[in-house]
């Protein structure tokens, strides 16, 4: 799999759970990033943190980084190559696919760290502003160095 170029949104969001039949009428739709996934047992939302309700369960502090372009549906190992340098750096993911692309949240305090792993692996990371950070040479998914031994 190639380098991928991706983008940092500006949106602090939650991932949030709320009961199946509750009315789509009540979900907040603002900011630049949401999406809901209904299923017979839950209703789950990708939202901006600030408009959460005060009485739903969420998980707050996740940051989205977006698959630039529009993916084919051919196209293989996308994610995989976006979720295993992070699982291997021990950074926890929450993917959501759009008919377009993907888009892979991190927890607000794994950000950093995850723009500089994804970059390691040969991914462009655009950090918003016009920062593009490129790797220096495309590389494959391997152990950080120093930590063979381990």
């Amino acid at each position: 799999m190639q380098g991928l170029s991706l983008a940092v949104l500006p949106d602090v969001l939650a991932i949030c759970r709320v009961p199946a039949d509750t009315s789509l009428a009540d979900v907040p739709t603002g900011g630049l990033f949401w999406s809901v996934t209904r299923t017979q047992d839950e209703l789950s939302l990708v939202i901006p943190d600030d408009q959460v309700p005060k009485d739903w369960q969420a998980e707050r502090g996740w940051r989205c980084l977006q698959v630039r372009g529009k993916l084919d549906f051919e196209a293989t190992g996308v994610l995989s190559a976006l979720a295993a340098p992070l699982a291997f750096a021990g950074i926890s993911i929450f993917v959501v696919s759009t008919f377009d692309t993907d888009y892979v949240l991190v927890r607000e305090q794994d950000l950093k760290s995850a723009c500089e792993v994804l970059i390691e692996h040969g991914h462009e990371v655009d950090k918003g502003q016009g920062r593009k950070a490129q790797p220096s040479s495309p590389v494959g998914f391997a152990a950080p160095s120093g930590t063979e031994d381990q």
